[in-house]
C-alpha cells in the first residue's frame, strides 16, 4: 500500500497536478509550464512538461467520473510545436468541463493551449506572445520546407480561430509583425489586449477562473451516466 502510494505522489509531482478532494466540486489542477517536451529530451536544466506524462493524465480525467472539472494554469515560454497542439487538441475534445488561466506567459504554443479550454482567462499582468513556426537545427532552404512550415502555421492558425473570437486576419498581422521585436517577427500582448482581440474569454484571477468553472460544471449535464 505505501509503494502504491509512492508511486501515485511520484506521477502527481511529474504531471504537476493535483486534485482537491474538500470542495464544493471536485476539481483537477493541471499546470502547464516552462517547455513544452515532445519528441526531443531537453536538457536538465530546462524546466519542462512533459506531453508523454500530460497526455495520459488527460485521458484520465475525462474517464473518471468523480473529477467534474478540470483548471489547467498555464505559464509556458512554449515548446515543440506539435506536442503543444496535440495536448491542445484534446483538451478541446474533452467533455468535462474546462477552464484555462494564463499567469506569467502563454508564449508561442501556449496560445493554442489557452484557447483550447472551453472558457480562458488571463491575468492583467500576463503575456502572451504570438509569432510564426520556428524550427531549431538545420533547415533546408527549399520550396518543400516553406510549404512544411506554412502547412504547420495553417494548421495552428484554424486551431486558434476555431477556438477563441479572435479574426483569423487579426492573428496573422500579429504573427508577421517586424516592427516590435528586435530579432524575431510577432507580436507580444499582454492580458488587456488579448481579451480585446478576442483570443482570450476574459481577464481574471484564480478566484474568477474557479467561480466560471463552478458555474460550467452546475450548468452541464453528466457527461457519463
Amino acid at each position: 500500500m505505501k509503494d502504491i502510494e509512492e508511486k501515485d505522489k511520484s506521477e502527481t509531482q511529474d504531471t504537476g497536478d493535483s486534485v482537491s478532494q474538500n470542495s464544493k466540486h471536485l476539481i483537477h489542477c493541471l499546470s502547464v509550464i516552462g517547455q513544452i517536451e515532445g519528441h526531443y529530451v531537453l536538457g536538465e536544466t530546462n524546466k519542462t512538461t512533459k506531453y508523454e506524462h500530460i497526455i495520459p493524465a488527460l485521458v484520465a480525467i475525462e474517464q473518471d467520473r468523480s473529477v467534474e472539472g478540470l483548471l489547467i494554469i498555464l505559464n509556458t515560454v512554449g515548446g515543440d510545436v506539435e506536442a503543444g497542439l496535440a495536448i491542445a487538441e484534446l483538451i478541446a475534445g474533452m467533455k468535462t468541463p474546462t477552464v484555462s488561466i494564463v499567469v506569467g506567459g502563454g508564449h508561442s504554443i501556449g496560445v493554442p493551449l489557452a484557447v483550447s479550454a472551453k472558457h480562458s482567462f488571463i491575468v492583467p499582468s500576463a503575456s502572451m506572445t504570438i509569432h510564426p513556426v520556428r524550427m531549431n537545427g538545420t533547415v533546408l532552404g527549399v520550396p518543400q520546407t516553406l510549404s512544411y512550415f506554412e502547412k504547420m502555421q495553417d494548421r495552428i492558425i484554424h486551431f486558434i480561430t476555431d477556438n477563441s473570437r479572435v479574426i483569423e486576419s487579426d492573428l496573422r498581422n500579429l504573427m508577421m509583425n517586424t516592427e516590435e521585436l528586435v530579432l524575431d517577427v510577432g507580436t507580444v500582448i499582454e492580458g488587456e489586449d488579448a481579451v480585446r482581440l478576442g483570443l482570450i474569454d476574459e481577464l481574471g484571477g484564480l478566484g474568477d477562473a474557479m467561480d466560471c468553472l463552478y458555474k460550467m460544471i452546475e450548468d452541464t449535464k453528466m457527461r457519463y451516466t
